[in-house]
């Protein structure tokens, strides 16, 4: 299994935290992580010895100087998130397929059938949580982004990735000149220049699944009549995404699955020392 992440310094305990996660709850699984980043990691011997001891092949990606021209970047949204959308160049060309995952992410049952999908020509595979909204805003979204086709708008913290028919059609110039036409319509950049470009290529996964969106429990649990509540997350919740500005290691974070994120920081924290 093949796994994909783009970070910075600031986020590689949050790393470790996903990897742990992934290892407990997909066994007997051989992985190889592979870490976009655009300078070496200043932590990069406390990945190395983590990974050793969980028998995880790590391969450091590491970029240094990508022209992306001048692109929209805050401190919530850094250069490294629109490294994924260029992974495929940077990638080596025997892989076929890759799954990208945040690093505010916990999985929590096997990732084996989201990373086995069939991906039947579509680029990527991806959730959408525009059910949670009542599809309010997937107008305004097709008609700010100008992709017309598109079945939905996607969150693009979890994309299973065709690497054989991305490296075909995905281009960065296309990436750098989609950016230029619309830099004043991007709210959520690198999740904008995905839908823009390739949403309608895009195969729809369910989020209840594979994207869970831990700040929404009350209105999974409303729009499945009951059917999604805690109970049902633990044994059929495969990916759990802390989406938005509140994250689960800080220490005034009270949400629902708080204390399931700080229970695996914690082991992954004891298992490194």
């Amino acid at each position: 299994m093949n796994l994909l992440f783009a970070i910075d310094n600031h986020v590689v305990d949050q790393l470790l935290t996903t990897l742990y996660s992934i290892v407990i709850n997909t066994p007997d699984q051989p992985l190889n992580v592979y870490v976009i980043q655009k300078n070496k990691l200043k932590k990069t011997g406390k990945i190395d010895a983590f990974c050793k001891k969980l028998e995880i092949k790590y391969h450091p990606i590491i970029l240094k100087d990508v022209l992306l021209g001048d692109v929209p970047v805050t401190n919530r949204y850094p250069e490294t998130i629109y490294y994924r959308l260029l992974a495929q160049d940077y990638l080596p060309n025997n892989l076929d397929r890759i799954l990208y995952l945040d690093v505010d992410i916990l999985v929590i049952n096997d990732l084996t059938p989201i990373y086995q999908l069939n991906l039947s020509g579509s680029l990527y595979a991806a959730a959408s949580h525009s059910a949670l909204t009542n599809n309010v805003t997937e107008p305004i979204n097709k008609l700010r982004l100008g992709n017309y086709e598109a079945e939905s708008y996607y969150n693009s913290g979890v994309l299973l990735f065709n690497l054989t028919a991305i490296r075909k059609q995905v281009k960065k110039v296309d990436i750098i000149n989609y950016i230029k036409r619309n830099k004043l319509s991007l709210f959520l950049p690198d999740q904008d220049v995905l839908n823009g470009l390739y949403g309608h290529q895009i195969k729809k996964i369910p989020d209840e699944l594979y994207n869970f969106d831990a700040r929404r429990s009350p209105f999974y649990y409303a729009l499945s009549n009951g059917q999604w509540d805690l109970d049902w997350v633990i044994i059929h919740t495969v990916i759990l995404h802390f989406c938005g500005r509140d994250k689960p290691w800080k220490k005034d974070y009270h949400n629902r699955y708080a204390s399931l994120y700080k229970h695996y920081a914690y082991r992954a924290k004891k298992f490194i020392n």
